[in-house]
């Protein structure tokens, strides 16, 4: 068991579990049984090779009691190995992340061009639960590499109106694709899930954008966070390749549907 109890949150890992704690705190979750909720702690659950579990409350249940962790909270699950995961601390925020990329979520600007380039492959091809990532068998009933996830929890010291916590799970998202994209090409995966949490005891604070404070130091959290667990998959000497591109990954989609565009309806005055 690893622990970190100095910073904003308390983060600990064991037996492939990932426990980030603040007594009291509020959490607001994309993930399995997600949405707001009062909790002391959220986990991120590394899943083995083969996962097929669908009574997902269960399995984490199980998982939780085999780390030794009481409670129960928000829960992420992932295929990537928790020591890859990476915190970061900045001011009154924290994020930890775990990133894996092995099945990457495309959005060309361009779809028409994106389906030629690819040919006909993978056309919007998809794998697994929404954040139950986990390793699958290839065509042939080989074992394939583990299939990516980008799971990110951060979390301030602050109370959050409403608003400001769930702009604080966009803000952390959107610091997390704009890193994915610097890093990797991709803004995604097609299994990624984030958290995000306030202090209800904290100092009150309405709002989260990016100008400030909590807004701030959540996007250098989480930019940092992602960048360090991609280097431990992904660094010199791991052995491991970000695909080039979806045709070239085990997983993964590119949307290359075009929606229709509209214009919203001006309601006409009535002067009389």
């Amino acid at each position: 068991m690893s622990e970190d109890s100095s910073g904003v949150f308390e983060t600990t890992v064991s037996e492939g579990v990932l426990r980030v704690r603040r007594e009291g705190a509020r959490w607001l979750s994309t993930g399995w049984a997600g949405g707001e909720c009062r909790a002391d702690a959220a986990d991120n659950v590394s899943v083995p090779e083969g996962f097929d579990r669908t009574d997902l409350d269960a399995y984490i249940a199980e998982r939780r009691r085999a780390a030794g962790f009481e409670g129960s909270g928000p829960a992420l699950l992932t295929g990537v190995e928790l020591r890859h995961a990476r915190g970061a601390r900045l001011g009154p925020v924290a994020a930890v992340a775990t990133a894996g990329v092995s099945n990457p979520a495309a959005l060309p600007t361009d779809p028409e061009d994106a389906r030629a380039d690819r040919s006909g492959e993978r056309a919007e091809q998809s794998c697994g639960p929404a954040d139950a990532s986990a390793d699958a068998a290839g065509p042939d009933g080989s074992e394939t590499p583990e299939v990516g996830t980008v799971n990110v929890v951060v979390g301030t010291e602050r109370s959050l109106a409403d608003g400001a916590l769930a702009n604080l799970l966009a803000v952390a998202v959107e610091a997390k694709t704009a890193t994915l994209l610097a890093e990797t090409g991709f803004p995604g995966t097609t299994s990624d899930a984030a958290v995000a949490a306030c202090d209800p005891a904290g100092e009150r604070v309405a709002f989260s954008g990016s100008a400030t404070e909590v807004g701030a130091c959540a996007r250098a959290c989480v930019r940092e966070a992602v960048r360090a667990s991609l280097d431990s998959r992904y660094g010199e000497g791991t052995g491991a390749t970000v695909p080039e591109s979806v045709a070239d990954a085990e997983y993964g989609v590119a949307t290359d549907r075009r929606a229709a565009v509209f214009r919203p309806a001006e309601r006409e005055r009535d002067d009389a």
